[in-house]
């Protein structure tokens, strides 16, 4: 049974409106190409895709913040690009979204992450990536740890979106959840396993099945091992409550002291897991600044992702869709 109702829930999504939400971390560029298949190359056994248009989105964190503004928050974003060509397209789609450019660093030594899936008749043919992964130099990280904290002093939450690019370095990480606790702003995590023990002192992390299981050592196989699992990162992090998200099993949330909850998929139709979990941790900062409790929260974190995957490409949800998914 769902813990929101569609009142409770409009509620939520009104106190939403504007309010500030800050993300910090791998931004990047989704690039798609469209075209159709109809023969098959005569150099290499591969499909030859005609093009027929090409689109530009928001990727990684700057996806959360997309997410963020389409559901009538205001996200602060602080990230990094390189100086190159794909910067300027990057900036140009960040601001047609109504996404602030302030807290976007420049770092002449990075290139700007771009992801580029070919993609014909709905379905994905390949994925290029072309980024930089070597962690950020000393004085990029000092700019970045300033921008966050011109961002904290008005932000009453706090999403860390790490994709292991090298932005979210080991001082990096301990220093901004160190500021934002000691404001007392709550701090969400969408997870890597490369830096999970630096998510220490966090107040929600959101990993997957498959990163819950190896953080924790526990092979997942059924509730009990869940939430085996769940209190190994709860106790590793000194966190308030984990969210494992588990794809067409839903979701399961272990918040401390609390009864465990299982969050089942709302999804009819999957077409593209693409951002669905950037959907997840956005809905879910902006629903618990909004006043909600984590089960509330988590919920409409939930009906969010199972709106997204029905969408082909890198999506976004609307206040109106997530209302109309209570019938």
């Amino acid at each position: 049974m769902s813990p929101l109702s569609a009142r409770r829930a409009a509620r939520l999504l009104k106190a939403a409106r504007a309010l500030p939400v800050l993300v910090v971390g791998d931004v990047m560029l989704d690039e798609f190409v469209w075209g159709k298949v109809s023969r098959v190359s005569p150099e290499a056994p591969v499909p030859v895709v005609q093009m027929d248009h090409q689109t530009f989105h928001l990727g990684g964190a700057a996806n959360v913040a997309h997410n963020v503004k389409s559901l009538g928050g205001a996200p602060v974003l602080v990230g990094a690009v390189g100086e190159d060509d794909p910067r300027r397209r990057f900036v140009e789609v960040l601001e047609a979204a109504g996404v602030g450019t302030s807290g976007i660093l420049t770092v002449p030594s990075r290139s700007t992450t771009v992801k580029t899936r070919i993609v014909a008749h709905h379905q994905q043919v390949v994925r290029v990536d072309r980024e930089s992964r070597d962690e950020i130099p000393k004085e990029a990280e000092d700019a970045l740890l300033a921008a966050v904290d011109r961002a904290l002093s008005a932000a009453p939450i706090l999403v860390i979106s790490d994709y292991d690019k090298g932005l979210l370095t080991a001082r990096v990480l301990t220093a901004i959840i160190k500021r934002a606790r000691r404001r007392r702003v709550p701090v969400l995590v969408d997870p890597k396993l490369k830096r999970f023990a630096h998510y220490r002192g966090a107040t929600i992390v959101t990993p997957n099945a498959g990163e819950a299981e190896q953080a924790s050592g526990v092979p997942l196989s059924g509730v009990p091992s869940l939430v085996k699992a769940a209190d190994h990162i709860s106790r590793a992090l000194a966190c308030r409550a984990v969210l494992i998200t588990r794809g067409e099993e839903g979701m399961s949330l272990f918040e401390h002291g609390k009864p465990h909850r299982h969050i089942h998929a709302a999804a009819r139709e999957v077409f593209d897991v693409t951002g669905a979990g950037d959907t997840v941790i956005a809905t879910l900062a902006l629903a618990v600044a909004a006043g909600a409790t984590l089960y509330e929260a988590a919920d409409l974190a939930n009906r969010a992702a199972g709106i997204v995957v029905g969408k082909l490409g890198t999506a976004t949800v609307a206040p109106e869709e997530l209302l109309a998914s209570f019938g």
